[in-house]
This record gives structure tokens, C-alpha cells and sequence, in this order.
């Protein structure tokens, strides 16, 4: 492995050669440091240029969502910002970027230059088109509309420097054919040797149906591109892909739900297609406490989305919008306990007098911790091990049943080989589609207006299994979005209930942990704190509304409520706020580059 990783140092040095440049993408000579006809001769050249090109997610993920109803953060998140601030082209600058596609595009120009069998070039191509199609999707997603270069340019190349913006669907099939390609001919590691810790054909084929998935839906529910007649045919590839990966035997679910994201090496676990490896010895490894940090700060509408341990929704119960943090962990989906800290968690450090930790608060936050991807353990080597699940097969599943039910095609036995495998994982009922659609979540129905017809109410499961299995991995915005569910963003994220000042019990012993005081109080000093039954002194906060000058913010101020997080309002404006400008400066460049969906 070492190897390979001095490899990678390596053609990063050489890409780097081959096409660094001062100037923007636009305004760029191709670079000959390495001329192709000395360096693309042989597999050993192609593999080192395209494992220079190799991107998987990694822990960073762990971090996302701040942008989604899963989060709080104070966090400067550009969605947030654009839906209270007075966002134009001129100050969303980023996003512009087309460096990496250069990069890739030299690599599809020169190739066939190597003297190797067409079996060894495409498997490399195919992986050139899989990271071609993962940029564009990315452009894709932010501006809908781009320009679409399959070469590499030069600058007198004037007529495709300065072209306009090509249409959404144009971009789409090339990137859907770059995928289909990659599909076919990226080789596949159960037949054949290829480096531990790159992709092969079964991520392409994930990659394929996510996007088909992803693609489809966000053409069915955004009528501003017109293009819902095309988004069936999609929503039949996501289907008939994802098929493809649960058929192939090659994958099954793992044991524990919580040793996917706690597991030193997830090299040969059967769930996970890739993963991205932590190997201090690498040098590639890292602590994990800022999950911890309070700017991770999940929601309680997060919360509230998972099940109960029988099967049953948590919102039917009698006065669910009142339960305290101990209360609502009772009898729940044991996801999410290994998604957020739980009361009555110990950390290991607290060894080798164990303590329950007592959940932190703080104002501007929620009180809830993200525990998921955290690692506990005193040994930092243990820590700094940890292998990320880059791709798991839990998605396929996930994208089968939802293409299905999408297409009006799903049917109960779908369900028993997809959802209903993941919720026999952590020992929930399965989901009964005929009940679903005779009683669909009211609560979930008022955040997805837009879905109705025969198969509403199993459509709004799905999603939820979505939302639970995947909380925390960095799959919320993109689902937001392709939904046409932006106005949820609207909704300010909130925390906790208390019911107003008094003791509480936050670690599940039944004996208090914290005391919220009034706003006028002072909180006393150490030795004046009243002292529990365990003969800990309580943890003291100043409760009080939004800007006063307290330690913790609550909707009704002394009067209890749920933690507030911040109160600026929010507008989403549709549709305009699915997409992003191009930046001013460029399209002062190109006047080609107009505006789409009320951008100026």
C-alpha cells in the first residue's frame, strides 16, 4: 500500500506538470512539460494518470448537512446565507471551476497513444468517463445548464471558448453515456486485480442508477425545466441498474448498523462497495472529536423522523411535540442511537471512573450531539484508523424501491428485498406497502406536498428510510433538492424541549444532571451549585428568549419550549433557489453565459 500511495504522490506531481496553469480554465494553453507522446505508451502510464484523478468521499462527510433540516451551524452555509442575506452573482462566486475537467479531458485525448489491449484502454476511459460524469453532475446540480467540453481546448478554440450554456438535457445524456460506458468496461474487482482502494464496475453501476435516481425525481418535480416527459426512462435505469447490484449476489447488508462507521478496515465487508481508507501508518488518518462539536448540532425534526422499535411513528403518540430528551430515545429505531450520543452514554476516556455524559448546551444550538462516524476509544491510533463507507450497498436498495414506487411498479415483494432488508437489520417491523398508502404520515405529507397519487404513502416511507439510514453521510441537500422540497430549508432548525426552568435529567438515571435558571439569576459559584444524589453538581445554564443575555435560548423564554437555534427568517425562493449564478466575472467574459431562473 505504501506503494501505491508514493505512486499517487507521484503522478500528482505530473498531472500537475502536464496542465497547471495561473490563468482560469478559459484562458489556457495545454501544457506539454510532459509531452503525451513520451508518457501515455503503456498501463503503467494510464494507471498512474487515472489514480492521480482519484476522488472517494472520506470523514468530511460526517461533517455535512449543515446546509439541511438534519443541522444547526452558525456556520456561514451558502444556501442559508442566500435565504437571508441578498445573494446575486456578484457575491456567489464559487463553484466556477473547470480545472478538473481539463485534467480528464487531456487524459481522453491522449489514451489511445499506449500500447495496450482495447480491453486495458477502456477500463481506464471508462474511469476517465466516470470522474468526467461526477464533475459535471456536481456543475449540473448547482447551475442546470453548462457548457459540455469532451476535449481538452485550446485558446483557439474561440467558437467553444465562448459558447453559451448547453441545455440540461444535452449535458445529462452525455454524462448518462459517459456512465453506461464506465458501466461496462471498468473491470470488476470479484474477476480481476485492480489496486485495493479504487473503484470498479459495481461503483460505476451505483453511480449510474444514483444519478439516474437523482435525475429522474428532480425532472418528475421541478417543472421549471420542462422535462418531466423524459423523467420515467430514468427512474426505469435507477430501477434496472440498482436491480442489477442486488442480483449480482456480490453485496449483502452488514451485521451492525453501527460497525459500518466504527470499523478499522472495511476492506472485504460485503456491504460496502468502496471505502475510503484511514491508515495512520499511510499517514492518512485524523482524529475524529469534532463530531462532538456543538456546531454539528442535529435537529430535533431529525429526531423525530425516526421510528419507533415496534414499527409505529413516533409523531401518533399523545403529546410527542413535549417530550424530553430522555423520552424521546425510548423504545425508537435503534439508528438512532448510533447516530446521536444517547442518554446514559459513557466515553471511554472517562475510564476508569465511567461517567454518563451529560449532554452540552449551548445557545445558537440544539443540545443534540452527532455521535455517528465518532470513534470511542482512548487509543488514538484506533482513532485514527477508521475506515469511511464511501459506497454501501444499502443504497441500492434504497434507489430500487424508491424508482419503483416512483414508476408505479413497486410492489410488496420489492419491498421485502430492499427497504424491509434494512429495517430487519436493526430489528423493526417491515414496511407494509398497502398500509403505507391507506395511511400516509401526515407529518411527512405536509413536508412533501408535491407527492400524491396511489402510492403517496409508501413514497414518504422510503424517503424516511432514506433520511434515518443515511443521516450524517451527506446525502440530505441533494435529496432536498431533486424532491423540490427547498421550503423546508425555510423552517429554522430546532432543539430540545424543557418545560421551563427547574432540574433535568439528561443521561436517563431518573436523577437530575442540570439546572436552568432564570435570566435574571446568577449562576453561583462551584461550591454553591445544589449537589445531586450522586453527589455531582449540577450543570447550571440561564434560560431565556432569543438575544437576551443567557446561556440557553428557548422558544418561550422562562416559559420552556424547544431550544432555539437562531430567528433571522428564512425565504426559499422557488425555483430560483435550486440553482446558483454564474459568477458576474464570468459572464462579463461571456456575455454567452446568461442568467437562468431570475439570477442577475
Amino acid at each position: 500500500m505504501k506503494k501505491f500511495i508514493n505512486i499517487y504522490t507521484l503522478l500528482a506531481c505530473m498531472v500537475l506538470l502536464a496542465t497547471s496553469c495561473k490563468k482560469d480554465f478559459m484562458d489556457r494553453y495545454p501544457q506539454t512539460e510532459v509531452p503525451p507522446e513520451l508518457f501515455f505508451k503503456s498501463e503503467e502510464d494510464l494507471s498512474l494518470y487515472i489514480n492521480g484523478l482519484l476522488t472517494i468521499p472520506g470523514r468530511g462527510n460526517y461533517l455535512s448537512d449543515q446546509d439541511t433540516d438534519d443541522k444547526a451551524t452558525t456556520g456561514a452555509v451558502e444556501v442559508k446565507s442566500i435565504m437571508t442575506g441578498n445573494p446575486s452573482s456578484q457575491n456567489i462566486t464559487s463553484g466556477w471551476s473547470w480545472g478538473r475537467l481539463r485534467n480528464i479531458n487531456y487524459f481522453l485525448d491522449n489514451y489511445s497513444k499506449a500500447n495496450v489491449t482495447d480491453a486495458v484502454k477502456n477500463h481506464y476511459v471508462g474511469l476517465a468517463k466516470y470522474y468526467r460524469a461526477l464533475f459535471y453532475i456536481d456543475k449540473v446540480k448547482r447551475y442546470s445548464d453548462v457548457p459540455w467540453y469532451s476535449r481538452t481546448l485550446n485558446p483557439s478554440d474561440t467558437v467553444d471558448l465562448y459558447k453559451p450554456r448547453d441545455p440540461r438535457a444535452l449535458v445529462m445524456d452525455s454524462v448518462m453515456a459517459d456512465l453506461a460506458f464506465a458501466a461496462a468496461n471498468v473491470k470488476d474487482k470479484f474477476a480481476d486485480i485492480i489496486p485495493s482502494g479504487t473503484p470498479d464496475i459495481w461503483v460505476m453501476k451505483l453511480v449510474q442508477a444514483r444519478t439516474a435516481l437523482y435525475e429522474g425525481t428532480y425532472r418528475k418535480y421541478h417543472d421549471e425545466l420542462g422535462l418531466e416527459s423524459s423523467a420515467d426512462g430514468l427512474l426505469q435505469l435507477a430501477a434496472q441498474v440498482s436491480k442489477e447490484i442486488i442480483s449480482s449476489g456480490n453485496f449483502k447488508l452488514h451485521d451492525s448498523y453501527e460497525g459500518l462507521f466504527t470499523s478499522a478496515s472495511l476492506t472485504g465487508n460485503e456491504e460496502v462497495l468502496l471505502a475510503s481508507i484511514y491508515d495512520q501508518d499511510l499517514k492518512r488518518g485524523g482524529g475524529n472529536g469534532n463530531i462532538l462539536d456543538y456546531e454539528m448540532s442535529p435537529s430535533r425534526d431529525l429526531v423525530q423522523t425516526y421510528l419507533m422499535k415496534d414499527g409505529s411513528r413516533f409523531t401518533t403518540q399523545a403529546g410527542y411535540q413535549t417530550f424530553g430528551f430522555v423520552q424521546e430515545f425510548q423504545n425508537r429505531d435503534p439508528r438512532l442511537s448510533a447516530t446521536l450520543i444517547y442518554p446514559g452514554f459513557v466515553f471511554a476516556t472517562n475510564a476508569p471512573n465511567p461517567k454518563p455524559y451529560v449532554q452540552r448546551l449551548n445557545k445558537n444550538f440544539t443540545g443534540y450531539h452527532q455521535l455517528k462516524g465518532y470513534i470511542n476509544s482512548t487509543d488514538s491510533k484506533t482513532i485514527a484508523d477508521v475506515d469511511f463507507p464511501a459506497y454501501r450497498y444499502a443504497e441500492a436498495l434504497l434507489i430500487y424501491a424508491e424508482a419503483k414506487a416512483e414508476l408505479e411498479t413497486l410492489t410488496q415483494q420489492d419491498l421485502d428485498e430492499s427497504v424491509n432488508l434494512l429495517r430487519t437489520r436493526v430489528g423493526l417491523p417491515g414496511l407494509n406497502m398497502a398500509w403505507a398508502n391507506s395511511n400516509p404520515d401526515p407529518v411527512l405529507a405536509a413536508k412533501y406536498p408535491n407527492v400524491s397519487g396511489a402510492n403517496q404513502g409508501v413514497i414518504l416511507e422510503v424517503r424516511r428510510e432514506k433520511r434515518v439510514e443515511f443521516a450524517m453521510e451527506g446525502y440530505r441537500f441533494d435529496d432536498l433538492m431533486r424532491w423540490a422540497a427547498g421550503k423546508e430549508l425555510e423552517k429554522i432548525p430546532e432543539g430540545m424541549y424543557f418545560s421551563g426552568l427547574g432540574n433535568f435529567d439528561l443521561t436517563g438515571d431518573g436523577i437530575a444532571d442540570i439546572k436552568l435558571i432564570d435570566k435574571g439569576a446568577t449562576i453561583p459559584n462551584e461550591d454553591a451549585k445544589e449537589t445531586n444524589s450522586l453527589g455531582e453538581k449540577l450543570v447550571y445554564y440561564k434560560a431565556g428568549s432569543f438575544g437576551e443575555d443567557v446561556t440557553v435560548y428557548l422558544k418561550n423564554g422562562n416559559a420552556g419550549g424547544t431550544t432555539v437555534t437562531e430567528v433571522t427568517a428564512r425565504q426559499f425562493i422557488d425555483p430560483k433557489y435550486y440553482y446558483r449564478p454564474i459568477p458576474f466575472n464570468q459572464v462579463t467574459l461571456n456575455p454567452a453565459l446568461q442568467q437562468l431562473f431570475g439570477w442577475q
